[in-house]
């Protein structure tokens, strides 16, 4: 069948079609007719002899060349010279020339201002190579920048790629006003959505080191965490090699599927189990906060894996006097088995590697020398009993179940526990979500935290521990405000009844932190910050994520605060490594100490020492503390 069209009108959609092409195909067509109409003047004015006076033999090159500057530079024609015909015939070029030449600047122009507008959109694709990619955007991202600049202090050039659904131009700003010194990283920020595929290819996912996913703000974040990571796994474009993707799951009943789809490319953060049982563990030791940001920032001492060849057959017990400058607490097999802890006779194997303490992984080197152990200053026979304890829960968020259950796991039995709140007992639930507890019995209270009436007629002095914790239902901020108004209350009635009140405060914004410090309370659990570090060093290496996890499970060892009195003599001038061995003999590790008479200095990090030259020598009094790794 013939086609109805007619010519005109297939030459003008064809026109049409061309022009769709945008900037490009707009100054194509300009260009076309600018030097088709210099194309027209120039046979004109050759054909029919127009010519300045001075240039009566001008060629077709000459008259083409002459009609161009006419067109670039209006103001060529005032100097033309020769007959009207020829000035009002270059006057016709020149006005010709003007509004061709400035629609065409026009469009350049109008060109310009949109690939600007389009990178500030943040849609122009990332060419990266070993780059760490964090998807989503949230408070915990500066954290996790702060510490990705020190751990990339060592190196010429490092990036982090930062995919959102956020302006990228706010990203850039904020992270500028919050980190105002990136050192050697570079950060690179992109608009998109975490989940499509076409925006995770944009930030070449593929040829990332490892990727962070955060988990967003607003409801079922979980859901967003999970397709993310199914996009990353499961697209049509992934790479051959396995992804090292971290990610933060909320509920527990979601981690199932995280799991599933993540396999074994995805190491899984439960962050409300985890901050819970960082706030049990630290509720009952004052202190223990600092020793775990102290392991988990990048500004100390961290955790490294080192293999040394020349260990293998050595007794665990022996390997922990080797190293003068790290601190050994740990095993890594050669099958990947992670033994925190083991046993003291438990043999190093050939490819096993030490877990170490240490403030770089080249510090981590042997001492070469022998011990000298000061058998007079340890301390013989066996501990006392632990005994039943009492703990105030002050605030309610939908953690405070698992905080509950986890204390119950650690009190010794008789303790007590009470919960105050400002909400109805039934609207809780605690009596569902805490069944029933074997150590500890639970008693309610309803009533406003921040009253000062309320909290002196609660008898706070008769309390081991106090907990604080930050409602979930309200602004992050007010709800920060809320708790550092009950945290002053609580230390100025220390302070008048001369008794130092053992507190952890859970804030939700780590900002907040610097507030909090004017009130000398040295512990403290800041949510994202410390989900944040974790995320971080996962990040950086995947074997740490096992080992962390049985760090803060109350199975097997964990990080305490022990008397130093059951250990060494007080008032003695010992080294580490005899501190060392009288740990050993009990089966623990001593990573550190803490020195009472520093307990309100910030600035001394209350005075808590993590991996302590073994060397150096130390003279405790009988309030200080020493850093283990137990099992109880």
């Amino acid at each position: 069948m013939a086609d109805p069209s007619s010519l005109s009108e297939r030459a003008r959609y064809a026109f049409d079609n061309s022009m769709a092409g945008g900037t490009p195909a707009l100054i194509g067509w300009l260009s076309v007719a600018t030097f088709g109409f210099l194309a027209i003047a120039t046979v004109l004015l050759s054909g029919l002899g127009i010519h300045p006076d001075a240039a009566a033999d001008m060629g077709v090159v000459d008259t083409f060349w002459f009609g161009l500057m006419h067109m670039l530079d209006a103001g060529t024609v005032v100097g033309d010279e020769g007959s009207w015909v020829m000035k009002l015939a270059m006057l016709g070029v020149t006005l010709g020339g003007l509004f061709i030449l400035s629609t065409l600047i026009g469009v350049i122009t109008s060109g310009v201002e949109g690939k600007v507008e389009a990178l500030r959109k943040g849609r122009s694709r990332v060419i990266e190579r070993d780059h760490t990619l964090i998807l989503g955007w949230s408070p915990q991202v500066f954290t996790i920048l702060s510490e990705l600049v020190v751990a990339n202090e060592s190196k010429r050039r490092a990036c982090v790629v930062v995919l959102a659904p956020t302006d990228k131009v706010e990203m850039e700003d904020a992270i500028r006003e919050r980190l105002p010194n990136l050192k050697s990283t570079v950060v690179v920020c992109r608009s998109g959505s975490p989940t499509d595929l076409a925006d995770l290819a944009m930030v070449s996912v593929n040829t990332s080191k490892s990727v962070i996913v955060l988990s967003p703000e607003g409801e079922d974040p979980d859901a967003s965490v999970i397709k993310s990571i199914l996009a990353i796994t499961n697209g049509p474009g992934r790479r051959k090699a396995p992804y090292h993707i971290v990610a933060v799951i909320t509920e527990p009943s979601n981690m199932e599927a995280a799991k599933l789809v993540g396999r074994d490319e995805a190491e899984i953060v439960l962050s409300g189990d985890l901050i819970s049982r960082i706030t049990v563990q630290t509720c009952r030791q004052s202190g223990l906060s600092v020793v775990h940001i102290e392991l988990l920032d990048f500004g100390g001492d961290e955790i490294y894996f080192k293999e040394e060849p020349s260990l293998v057959g050595k007794a665990f017990g022996d390997v922990l006097f080797a190293y003068e400058e790290s601190t050994i607490i740990g095993i890594r097999r050669a099958t990947g088995q992670v033994l925190l802890n083991p046993p003291m006779d438990e043999k190093l194997q050939a490819g096993d590697r030490v877990i170490a303490v240490s403030q770089d992984d080249d510090s981590i080197a042997l001492s070469g020398s022998t011990p000298s152990i000061d058998q007079s200053a340890i301390v013989e026979g066996a501990v006392e009993p632990a005994k039943p304890e009492s703990t105030l829960v002050l605030g309610w968020n939908w953690r405070a179940p698992l905080v509950l259950n986890g204390l119950d796991t650690y009190v010794a039995p008789g303790s007590t526990l009470l919960l105050v709140t400002e909400l109805d007992e039934e609207a809780t639930g605690v009596r569902e979500a805490c069944g029933e507890m074997k150590h500890q019995a639970l008693s309610y209270r309803k009533g406003d935290t921040t009253s000062r009436k309320l909290l002196e007629s609660l008898d706070i002095a008769s309390f081991d521990h106090i907990i604080v914790l930050c409602s979930d239902t309200i602004d992050p901020q007010r709800a920060d405000s809320r708790v550092l108004v009950t945290l002053l209350h609580l230390r100025d009635m220390g302070e008048k009844m001369q008794r130092d009140l053992s507190i952890v405060t859970e804030m939700l914004d780590s900002r907040n932190r610097e507030l909090a410090e004017v009130t000398n309370a040295d512990d403290f659990i800041v949510s994202e910050k410390l989900v944040s570090l974790l995320l971080t060093q996962i990040s950086e290496n995947k074997e740490l994520a096992p080992l962390f996890e049985d760090l803060f499970d109350p199975d097997g060892s964990e990080i305490y605060l022990k008397p130093v009195t059951n250990y060494i003599k007080p008032g003695m001038e010992v080294d580490f490594y005899t501190v060392t061995e009288s740990a050993r003999r009990r089966g623990e590790i001593a990573i550190g100490y803490k020195v009472a008479s520093l307990a309100r200095d910030g600035s001394a990090s209350y005075g808590v020492v993590v991996n302590p030259n073994k060397a150096g020598r130390i003279k405790f009094s009988a309030d200080d503390k020493l850093v283990v790794v137990a099992e109880s």
